[in-house]
């Protein structure tokens, strides 16, 4: 049986930690699904398709690893239509550890043969958030190492009609 995992995110940016986590994941499954969902406790910067674009760009290298997008659905209904077994979460912190298990008991509830999958962040973008590389790049500050290249050329655009 072909293991299909689906890492679902607001994504508005990708990170460097969320791409570390999608190309840690990408070698434990036999596909990797990148689920651009919308949080409808955030505020975008982004469009869903351009949030989906950047996501694509960032990711052409991992051979195993598609994106979708979608808005209406609850993410186990969504794994359940893609035939996935596992949701890939990324954790950074103790925080997101209550967050993410909170929902992982949820989804439990909604769909009991899905399992969630937890990778730690790497260290070095334990400390990064999209809402905080937002902020600061607002304000002029240095986020490149944090970002893909896609994705820092497409907010230093945002930043600069935000200038004018």
């Amino acid at each position: 049986m072909k293991r299909i995992a689906l890492f679902p995110g607001s994504f508005d940016p990708l990170t460097m930690g969320h791409l570390d986590t999608i190309e840690r994941g990408a070698k434990l499954f036999d596909e990797l699904i990148v689920g651009v969902f919308i949080n409808t406790s955030k505020k975008s910067l982004f469009e869903p398709d351009e949030k989906l674009r950047l996501v694509e760009a960032s990711v052409q290298h991992i051979p195993n690893v598609r994106v979708i997008t979608q808005a209406q659905k609850l993410t186990v209904e969504v794994a359940e239509e893609l035939g996935v077994r596992f949701l890939l979460r990324g954790i950074r912190s103790v925080k997101d550890y209550e967050y993410e298990k909170e929902i992982a008991l949820m989804n439990k509830h909604l769909s009991a043969e899905l399992e969630s999958v937890f990778l730690l962040a790497n260290p070095e973008y334990s400390h990064i958030s999209s809402t905080i590389l937002k902020e600061v790049m607002l304000f002029d500050g240095n986020v490149k190492d944090y970002l893909p290249a896609p994705v820092y050329q497409a907010l230093e655009k945002k930043r600069e009609q935000f200038e004018k």
